[in-house]
C-alpha cells in the first residue's frame, strides 16, 4: 500500500566550517509535507508561481535566483497552500566539538535525524481513520551529487538500532528506510517548494556581507510552520546544537520570539 504523506526535503546553507573562506554560518534543513492524495494538485502552486512570473516551464525555480518582490509573492502563495512545514536550523559556530562534523555527511546526517523526528511526529498525529494510505510517508529527498542514499538508507536503520537505547526520536510506525527516494527539483516540484522555505528561514538567520539578515519571508511563513498546541519551537522550528539560545538573543533574530515564540 503506498503512503499516505509525502515529505520533501531541501537544504540551504552549506556543512563547512571555514567561515573565514565563505562558508556559511547556519545550514538549514527542510520537509515540506503534503498529503499523496492532494500531492499534485499541492505542488501545482509551482506553476502557478512560475506563470506570475514569466519563468519557463523547463526550468526548476530557485529560491536564490528570484528578486526580493518575487520570492515575496512565492512565499505567499506557499503560505497559503494546503502543506506542512518543519526545518532544523544549525548555528555550526555553536557547536561545542565542530571537529565531530567534519567528517563526510556527520552534519547532514545529524540534520536529519532531528527533521525526521519531526516529521514523523507530524504525520503520526495527523492521520485519520479515512486516510489514503498506510500512514507512512515516503522521503523525497533533493539530489546531492557524491551522497548515496543507500548510506542514508543505511544511517536511518542505524537510527532504529538507536531508539530506546538513546534519545531518538522518531515514529518508526511513520518512517520506514525502504522509503527512501532522490530526484532533482525539476523532477518533483515539491522539493522546489522545500527548496523556497529553507532559503527563506535561511535568509532570517544568515547575515549577509553588510551585517542584515531578512526574516520577512519566515514571518510569512507561520501558517503553514509545523506547530504542537500553539507551540512551534521544536517542533515546526528546531534550533541546534542548544548553545544557539543565547545567539537567538541577539536584536535581529528577535523575529524568532515575535512570531514562533
Amino acid at each position: 500500500m503506498a503512503s499516505t504523506f509525502i515529505g520533501y526535503i531541501d537544504e540551504s546553507g552549506d556543512e563547512g566550517f571555514s567561515f573565514d573562506a565563505g562558508s556559511s554560518r547556519w545550514f538549514v534543513l527542510t520537509t515540506v509535507i503534503t498529503r499523496r492524495d492532494t500531492d499534485l494538485e499541492t505542488v501545482r502552486l509551482v506553476d502557478v508561481v512560475r506563470q506570475r512570473l514569466r519563468r519557463s516551464a523547463a526550468k526548476a525555480l530557485h529560491f536564490r535566483d528570484l528578486r526580493h518582490e518575487q520570492r515575496l509573492l512565492y512565499v505567499d502563495t506557499i503560505a497559503k497552500a494546503n502543506l506542512a512545514t518543519a526545518s532544523v536550523l544549525v548555528h555550526k559556530p555553536s557547536l561545542q566539538e565542530p571537529e565531530k562534523f567534519r567528517e563526510r555527511y556527520r552534519l547532514y546526517f545529524y540534520a536529519v535525524r532531528y527533521l525526521l523526528e519531526r516529521l514523523s511526529w507530524y504525520c503520526r498525529d495527523h492521520r485519520g481513520k479515512r486516510d489514503v494510505g498506510d500512514g507512512t510517508v515516503e522521503l523525497v529527498f533533493s539530489n546531492r551529487s557524491g551522497m548515496s542514499y543507500e548510506e542514508l538508507g543505511a544511517y536511518l536503520a542505524h537510527l532504529r538500532d538507536l531508539t530506546g537505547p538513546l534519545d531518538v526520536r522518531i515514529d518508526w510506525r511513520v518512517v520506514t528506510e525502504d522509503q527512501v527516494v532522490a530526484f532533482t527539483p525539476g523532477r518533483r516540484m515539491g522539493l522546489q517548494i522545500a527548496d523556497a522555505v529553507a532559503g527563506s528561514l535561511w535568509y532570517a538567520v544568515e547575515q549577509s556581507q553588510y551585517g542584515f539578515t531578512e526574516n520577512r519571508y519566515a514571518r510569512m511563513l507561520r501558517p503553514v510552520v509545523y506547530h504542537y498546541k500553539g507551540t512551534y519551537l521544536g517542533y515546526g522550528l528546531k534550533f541546534w546544537p542548544r548553545e544557539t539560545s543565547a545567539v537567538l538573543r541577539e536584536d535581529k533574530y528577535q523575529w524568532v520570539w515575535e512570531v514562533y515564540a
